[in-house]
């Protein structure tokens, strides 16, 4: 849909983002098993529709992808993380299941392709596939020792998953997410997961951020669950921005994915850097905002984030879109190089 401008275009994604849960398609019955997946990749080489320019404030565009597949479960993609930097990934689509897949580059380390794309739908303590999806809305994802860490919405919950390729079973363990349940609102949960730096201020602790559950001053709730700082603090909202993602940056602070939607303006997506010394107990996290897109630029529901360090030394954002299995949106694979200087 790159080609469609202004109000129309809009329009378009408006309808889609207020019916996109009545656009998804029921989750298959049936024994749950790893499927292959064919997906095509077509690159995107401008960052901005019909400019040349690679810097956005401190981020380098390097290049992006747009994905589609003839499979009708692929899409919706949620979350993701890299299980290898830049290559083997592994994440959860919002209909209820995980994907894995091998990103691959070019010479001129630009991204090119997708390969050995694979699904499976989420399973109960049975291995039975769960058709539910209030039961399986899975927005976050954080990975750390052969264990992924999911954030769900609507069944509010952070449910812990070893990690198998070839057979991703029930969780085994539920997290004590601190938030007080009754402050969550059933779709605006816990869209961040991730694990801070080993060695920083927060020493490899946890922490969820939800995508918006306000409370009394407006600020959104977060907590580090894990850890030797464990507490609930805030996030300070900015705008009419929602949170989608995040990941730590090796400084500690940490890097968040916000979203914002009218159907006025359409999409917009954000990139906000928060202070890591601001991510504690009783706190209201806040920080500068790094970088701005609207329909104007290769964007769409941007919901997934990724940080990593390239084999050159470069530090690197990966982002992913959510296309709400409609036919008006788009899969896209974005990725930057963040400029500390």
């Amino acid at each position: 849909m790159i080609s469609l401008r202004g109000g129309f275009r809009q329009t378009l994604f408006a309808a889609t983002a207020l019916f996109g849960m009545a656009l998804a398609p029921a989750i298959a019955a049936g024994p749950s098993s790893v499927e292959p997946v064919e997906v095509s990749a077509r690159p995107i080489n401008s960052f901005q529709i019909g400019h040349d320019g690679k810097m956005f404030g401190p981020l380098e565009f390097v290049g992006g992808l747009e994905m589609t597949s003839p499979t009708r479960d692929f899409g919706a993609l949620s979350a993701f993380r890299f299980l290898k930097p830049g290559g083997d990934f592994i994440g959860v689509a919002d209909t209820g299941f995980w994907f894995f897949g091998t990103l691959t580059h070019d010479a001129d380390k630009r991204p090119s392709g997708v390969q050995n794309f694979r699904m499976q739908q989420m399973v109960d303590e049975k291995g039975r596939p769960i058709d539910k999806k209030w039961q399986v809305d899975a927005e976050g994802l954080a990975v750390k020792d052969g264990i992924a860490t999911v954030g769900f919405e609507r069944d509010q919950r952070v449910a812990q998953f070893r990690i198998d390729p070839d057979n991703m079973k029930a969780p085994f363990k539920q997290l004590n997410f601190l938030v007080p349940a009754h402050e969550l609102r059933q779709n605006r949960g816990f869209e961040t997961v991730t694990h801070a730096n080993p060695y920083g201020q927060h020493e490899g602790g946890l922490v969820v951020v939800s995508e918006k559950s306000l409370d009394k001053s407006g600020n959104i709730y977060a907590a580090i669950i894990e850890g030797p700082h464990k507490g609930v603090f805030t996030v300070k909202r900015n705008g009419d921005f929602d949170i989608t993602d995040g990941a730590f940056l090796p400084d500690g602070d940490l890097l968040l994915l916000e979203r914002s939607f009218s159907m006025a303006g359409g999409v917009r997506m954000r990139l906000r850097r928060i202070y890591g010394e601001s991510v504690e107990k009783g706190a209201v996290a806040d920080g500068p905002v790094l970088m701005e897109a609207d329909m104007g630029y290769q964007i769409d529901n941007m919901e997934g984030l990724d940080v990593w360090t390239r084999d050159d030394g470069a530090l690197m954002v990966s982002l992913i879109s959510d296309d709400n299995h409609s036919i008006l949106q788009r899969n896209l694979y974005l990725e930057f190089i963040l400029h500390e200087d």
